[in-house]
């Protein structure tokens, strides 16, 4: 049997550009997932059990790197 993988996009667009996340795995209950979020040449991976708790961990982090930027 071929397992395929199934990946999620969502968009999230802002006054500054668009935020993107890629949802990977959570197939089943309590099977492991993995959550990329994007944003201008920023990104980060968390992994998790829980899908939506994963991506806003995800975005919680994208928050973090952005707003201690002394760049930016």
């Amino acid at each position: 049997m071929k397992k395929t993988k199934r990946m999620e996009v969502l968009f999230l667009p802002t006054e500054r550009g668009t935020v993107r996340v890629y949802v990977y795995g959570f197939k089943s209950p309590r099977s492991l997932g993995q959550v990329v979020v994007s944003y201008n040449d920023v990104s980060v991976e968390a992994k998790g059990y829980k899908r939506n708790k994963t991506i806003i961990k995800a975005l919680a982090q994208l928050h973090e790197l952005i707003v201690n930027n002394p760049d930016g």
